[in-house]
């Protein structure tokens, strides 16, 4: 396996467990909860450098990125088959999120709120995550790959 994107799943995992994003849960944050965070700064990420990277060097990242995911998965003791249901969900859950933050640009604060609240279980601290992840996006796009 490829190395040589290891510090940028680092880095997504490292921004996904800052305990600020989780005030507000519903109930206590879990695995798919993180899950659930990683996948949307993934999902960011690559809107960010969807015109100023290769198209195969996405393709190499996003490849890397879901087989760190699998191994985790793996690693957490589920079985082959638990494993590629949920590989089968995370991967649907990403290409949906893609879609709806393809827009995040054009659209209002309420219409982004409505996205994220699609995807994360709670009851406030939303309009936080709506600011942080415009505030991640305009990091990402000021900063070089």
């Amino acid at each position: 396996m490829n190395k040589k994107y290891i510090n940028i799943y680092n880095t997504l995992v490292s921004l996904t467990r800052d305990k600020k994003l989780y005030i507000g849960f519903e109930s206590q944050d879990t695995f798919s909860d993180r899950m659930v965070f990683l996948l949307l700064h993934f999902t960011f990420f690559l809107k960010a450098y969807n015109k100023k990277c290769s198209k195969k060097t996405l393709q190499e990242v996003f490849d890397y990125f879901f087989k760190q995911i699998e191994v985790s998965i793996r690693e957490s003791g589920y079985g082959d088959t638990v494993i590629n249901k949920k590989m089968k969900n995370y991967i649907n859950i990403f290409y949906s999120m893609l879609n709806e933050v393809n827009k995040w640009e054009e659209i209002e604060t309420s219409e982004k709120n409505k996205i994220l609240i699609n995807y994360i279980n709670i009851d406030n601290n939303i309009t936080y995550i709506t600011n942080y992840f415009t505030k991640y996006l305009n990091y990402l796009k000021k900063n070089a790959f």
